[in-house]
């Protein structure tokens, strides 16, 4: 048995209720470790396999591995497990097995939607997420997605904005995005979304974007035609008449 388990952003209040109790049945609590140290207070007395970046694999390898002996396992992915998690992988190493193991899904709220709600309401219309690490995905892929949901005037929040090894991919990306946003359109800037005292938060204009404030920790939300501001707050308009 496999729970794979969205924590959400970090902090027992922000998960849900199915994933508290998904990670007490657990015998087993397999995860990166940035991730699991949100959660230490919950995994005490377990049995826990951590690792670092670039494991991902080997993890949900592990995890089979350990479902198969008779194992209640929880594999632990920050925000959603089902969005840039480790839902995706887990099922895949699954398919592949003569023996599958039983495989629950358990969701949590995602970087986009907990920086969505320190910021406001910018994710009130049609909406996309969209990765800018090119590890797994080519970047010719990624400039062609930017450009289309930049076009369509989608809301577009950005995971993965910027690294150490990739410096100037947001830069890019803004740059691509240009030619169909508009200077005046809104963008929300959210570090450490849904973790307290760790939290920064910025609002500004597509022209005043500033760069240098972001890293891996950061959700980039960049607005419709209609978002707009008030107070402090970035409002994305539904369409209601009022």
């Amino acid at each position: 048995m496999i729970f794979v388990v969205g924590i959400g952003p970090g902090g027992r209040k922000y998960m849900t209720s199915e994933a508290l109790e998904a990670i007490e049945k657990s015998d087993v609590v397999v995860g990166y470790k940035t991730y699991l140290r949100f959660i230490y207070d919950l995994i005490e007395g377990k049995e826990v396999y951590e690792s670092g970046m670039k494991e991902e694999v080997n993890r949900c390898k592990n995890a089979i591995d350990l479902s198969k002996k008779g194992k209640i396992v929880a594999v632990v992915s920050g925000g959603d497990s089902g969005i840039y998690g480790m839902a995706g992988l887990i099922h895949e190493l699954n398919s592949r097995e003569e023996t599958r193991q039983n495989i629950v899904v358990v969701q949590g709220v995602t970087s986009s939607v907990s920086a969505a709600a320190d910021l406001g309401a910018p994710i009130m219309h049609d909406m996309c997420q969209i990765s800018l690490s090119d590890l797994m995905t080519p970047w010719e892929i990624i400039e062609k997605r930017l450009k289309l949901a930049a076009e369509a005037d989608f809301v577009i929040c950005l995971y993965n904005p910027k690294s150490r090894g990739r410096t100037d991919h947001l830069k890019k990306a803004f740059e691509i995005m240009s030619e169909f946003k508009d200077g005046s359109t809104i963008v929300g800037i959210v570090k450490n979304a849904g973790r307290g005292e760790e939290l920064e938060k910025y609002i500004m204009t597509f022209d005043e974007m500033d760069f240098e404030v972001c890293d891996m920790s950061t959700m980039v939300i960049i607005g419709n035609k209609e978002t707009y501001i008030y107070d402090d707050k970035m409002v994305t308009p539904r369409g209601y008449s009022i």
